[in-house]
């Protein structure tokens, strides 16, 4: 009998000694020694990008899942179990499922060098190719090119808005990170391309050309926009006229309209697509906390939990703030060393009264707490100070304004250890 999963899981961190190190070499060995199951998964749709893979993805699957498909679905990193990376035909993986295959991958590696994504990956293709589905949905971790998703020919790709981030692995430029993420486009399959800045959309337009993919990119073969309250999709086949999605924000009408464009191009109809935007669950995307000990422990606050960790996530953020009803807003922030932490947070300081920055529990990448609280300062924030908890910080912040907006921010490994928190 394997053990638990969380056992393996830590084993198998300690296979390689950098967390991230961007090769296939790995990953087509191990592959090949658990016998190919990327070429017998599901058809698949292969999302990459630097904001929106996960809100997509998740529209992508509500409309499937009410065109009556079976789904399965891949995604990083989790929030509060490693459980919710693997979606075996609308469900998460079971813990035997997911201790059993973890076993096996690790007996298959044979104790060479792996990262821990590359083998949770393997793992989650191995998943796929033994549950009958009728569609992949795989989300790149990191960059596309060398990602570990990135050994397997897709039905469709997607590529999500580009920008800055991951400089480290990616390149410094937004035509360097942009030919990373066009990295997943292959010979042939068509691609589908959300709103991009002109450097990075010609650098994918170039591959696509290169390589004989068709481009159905935003602007030019499809648009979404709002009007008056309502949702507008249209490109070649005609017009939609849907609902506002269900994830806050005016950057989801840019999400939802790839999500659109893809279901669109497999087929399906406008039920599909609606369902795409009233029925998606994406957690930490400014999701509303209105349950749970957090939220209980400050009951007149309006709760909000975001993971957007980038300049781009902290304009999104920032637009979706600006939209809501005037209420005083707070934040509560924790940074990993690695983000651009002035660059999130700019945008934000024209909506917020405060902000109280926290460390990230048990994050060895986390910013402390007072080196957040000064980049506050320095991106414009009036009144900055410091907590030992998200616990400490709410309450603070529900003593001094009881009937406050509080939205905790800034990674989505806070906004994990939120969710484990709030139950």
């Amino acid at each position: 009998m394997p053990q638990p999963s969380d056992e393996i899981l830590a084993r198998l961190m300690a296979l390689h000694p950098k967390v991230i190190d961007l090769t296939l070499d790995r990953m087509h060995r191990i592959l090949a020694a658990l016998g190919h199951p990327e070429a017998a998964i599901p058809p698949a749709i292969h999302i990459a990008g630097t904001n929106g893979k996960g809100s997509t993805q998740a529209m992508i699957r509500a409309g499937l899942k009410a065109a009556g498909q079976r789904v399965h679905a891949y995604t990083s990193p989790h929030l509060a179990r490693f459980h919710e990376r693997i979606r075996l035909a609308g469900d998460l993986i079971s813990e035997p499922a997911l201790a059993a295959l973890l076993d096996e991958c690790e007996a298959a590696n044979g104790g060479e060098q792996i990262t821990f994504f590359e083998i949770t990956t393997a793992a989650a293709f191995l998943a796929f190719a033994r549950t009958p589905a009728d569609v992949t949905l795989l989300e790149v971790g990191l960059g596309g090119r060398l990602d570990a998703t990135n050994v397997m020919t897709p039905r469709l790709s997607i590529i999500t808005p580009v920008s800055i981030d991951h400089q480290q692995f990616l390149g410094e430029t937004l035509p360097e990170i942009a030919s990373e993420k066009a990295g997943i486009i292959k010979r042939g399959v068509p691609v589908i391309v959300g709103p991009q800045p002109e450097a990075a959309l010609e650098v994918i337009e170039a591959r696509a050309a290169r390589l004989g993919a068709p481009v159905l990119a935003y602007g030019q073969h499809w648009h979404a926009f709002e009007e008056r309250g309502r949702l507008i999709y249209q490109d070649e086949t005609g017009l939609l006229d849907l609902p506002l999605p269900n994830l806050p924000g005016p950057h989801q009408i840019e999400n939802a309209g790839a999500a659109i464009a893809a279901l669109r191009h497999l087929g399906f109809d406008e039920t599909a697509c609606e369902a795409a935007v009233t029925r998606a669950e994406w957690p930490a995307r400014m999701q509303r906390l209105r349950r749970g000990p957090l939220a209980e422990a400050a009951p007149g606050v309006e709760l909000w939990l975001d993971g957007g960790h980038n300049p781009a996530g902290g304009i999104a953020v920032a637009a979706t703030l600006a939209r809501m009803a005037p209420r005083p807003t707070h934040l509560i922030c924790g940074m990993l060393n690695t983000k651009d932490v002035r660059g999130y947070m700019r945008p934000l300081a024209a909506h917020a009264a405060s902000l109280t920055a926290v460390a990230i529990p048990g994050e060895a990448n986390t910013l402390p707490a007072e080196v957040t609280a000064t980049a506050a300062r320095d991106a414009g924030f009036a009144t900055t100070t410091t907590a030992g908890s998200v616990a400490e910080a709410l309450a603070a912040i529900a003593a001094t304004d009881p009937q406050a907006r509080v939205l905790i921010c800034g990674s989505l490994y806070l906004a994990g250890q939120v969710l484990k928190d709030n139950g």
